[in-house]
């Protein structure tokens, strides 16, 4: 019997697969940004301003000036000693001394190491929060938020006029006044100054109905579909009178108003219809 080939150790066997491992692919670490620590410091030096200008230099009153104290139920005098700790005179020593309180340019700023300053200004009668008319504390903080409020309700404007369609900026610029037979560019241009200079009243035209309603009226007259007298809104062809306009007040204002009633709905559904014919 012939003798089998030896096979060598390790060798597989003829038809016998293979396997083949992969090397592991190794995961790619993405690294982590580090936070950005932040420690808010709220803004410890107030700042009072006064509400008339007050000149180069702004004296104000303290002799005699009496307020309320909820605390002690009583009128008491106020008085401003930088050595005493107490801003009420009858708290205040023999020899305390009154020292002028002065607004230069207008504006008076005071530290928080200076708390008897802080707490007699803000007691002051003069003081706007008080119901004076004299100076007024600057709230910093609320004139940011005022001021981003502002220029976010821009921001939204601006974006309106450029993303917007121009068949839905029509309507808006025929409420604006403006000459819808321009340009596109030229429309959009008008509508950009009106957006950055009534942001919020422009943004709420787009779903104003009287905005609406008050572009098809115009277009109607403009088509001579209807005629808007000083008098009386009338149909053009027939001059039969639509509504009655009241002395001194706008022929467009009152059938827009009129329009938007139940009674007007029809006349409105009417002139769109006639519109859409002309189209």
């Amino acid at each position: 019997m012939a003798q089998q080939a030896r096979r060598a150790p390790g060798r597989p066997k003829k038809n016998q697969e293979t396997a083949v491992l992969e090397a592991p692919v190794a995961k790619r670490t993405v690294a982590k940004k580090p936070p950005i620590l932040r420690n808010e410091n709220p803004n410890q030096r107030k700042e009072f301003e006064v509400i008339d200008g007050g000149g180069i230099v702004y004296m104000l009153p303290q002799q005699g000036e009496t307020v309320y104290d909820k605390s002690t139920d009583r009128v008491r005098e106020l008085r401003y000693c930088p050595n005493e700790n107490s801003i009420w005179s009858d708290e205040q020593g023999d020899k305390a001394v009154k020292k002028s309180v002065i607004f230069r340019n207008g504006r008076i700023f005071v530290d928080n190491q200076q708390p008897n300053l802080r707490k007699f200004l803000e007691l002051h009668p003069g003081n706007q929060a008080n119901g004076g008319n004299k100076f007024k504390e600057v709230n910093k903080e609320v004139s940011a938020e005022k001021e981003l409020e502002q220029e976010f309700l821009v921001t939204d404007a601006v974006a309106l006029v450029r993303d917007k369609e121009i068949t839905d900026l029509l309507s808006v610029a025929l409420y604006f006044k403006v000459n819808i037979n321009a340009p596109t560019s030229e429309i959009r241009h008008n509508l950009l100054r009106i957006a950055k200079g009534k942001p919020k009243e422009f943004i709420e035209s787009f779903d104003s109905p009287t905005v609406r309603t008050r572009a098809v009226i115009k277009q109607a007259a403009d088509y001579q579909i209807i005629k808007l007298d000083r008098s009386a809104c009338k149909w053009f062809d027939s001059n039969t009178q639509i509504v009655s306009v009241p002395v001194g007040q706008d022929p467009t204002d009152v059938l827009t108003r009129f329009c938007l009633t139940e009674k007007g709905s029809t006349v409105l559904a009417d002139i769109e219809d006639r519109l859409e014919r002309l189209a």
